[in-house]
């Protein structure tokens, strides 16, 4: 279970062991409708693309989109995970060797690797631990990266526009970790831990990063307060 913010921090937060082992609770605990998010990404991308697929999931954590994937997909998809920090790697290849799933995985820095000829990219509340000077550049790579009429599905923790509108969501928010069980304490630490780390856009300027990348269908297909999947699609 995690109790990773139960005592005072000492670091920004990072992936490292001590998150890597609570991850999935932390995930589940901590973003609404994670489960339901992972199942409407997976049913979406069966609906779209057909047997053989190459799909990689950016900043793949423990593996559990792939995994899911996985189990919907009949085994015919080449899944791959890309991911920074061993510690949520070795957890991702026990897990899939327990499941026994085919799925590779590759320890990179997801801004430096090489992305080739994908049907579908994922990318699970990734984006907004990029910097913003390269979360731009990033996404037309990703976008260059796609095969014609391949899409890019990722979620995202936002901000709104409106100052108010965006406190009150924010309260919520902080009312739903409380019922997952949250003190005050920790919530008030794992938001200093990220302060500067994670760096939310609006919805607006997620979408206009990806117009600007060259995506020109995009929609949002799930939205929770300030949590949002969204899809785009490179048209030929």
């Amino acid at each position: 279970m995690d109790k990773v913010f139960t005592k005072p921090i000492t670091k920004q937060f990072e992936f490292d062991e001590d998150v890597a082992v609570v991850f999935d609770d932390m995930l589940e605990r901590s973003i609404p409708f994670y489960k339901e998010v992972i199942d409407l990404t997976c049913k979406t991308i069966c609906l779209h693309v057909k047997e053989g697929a190459n799909i990689v999931d950016l900043g793949c954590s423990t593996a559990n989109t792939l995994l899911a994937l996985y189990k919907k997909s009949n085994k015919s998809y080449h899944l791959l995970g890309i991911d920074n920090a061993e510690a949520m790697l070795h957890i991702a290849r026990q897990k899939v060797h327990a499941y026994g799933a085919k799925v590779e995985f590759l320890q990179a820095d997801i801004t430096q690797v090489a992305l080739n000829c994908q049907d579908v990219i994922i990318a699970n509340y990734m984006l907004q631990f990029i910097r913003p000077l390269q979360r731009a550049e990033f996404v037309a790579k990703i976008f260059e990266a796609l095969n014609p009429n391949g899409f890019f599905i990722f979620s995202e923790k936002i901000v709104f526009e409106d100052k108010e509108l965006n406190k009150q969501m924010i309260d919520i928010y902080y009312d739903f970790k409380r019922q997952q069980g949250y003190s005050d304490f920790e919530i008030a630490q794992k938001r200093e831990a990220l302060e500067n780390v994670l760096i939310p856009y609006t919805e607006e300027e997620n979408k206009a990063m990806l117009k600007s990348a060259g995506f020109t269908t995009i929609e949002t297909i799930f939205k929770w307060g300030n949590f949002v999947t969204f899809i785009a699609k490179k048209r030929v």
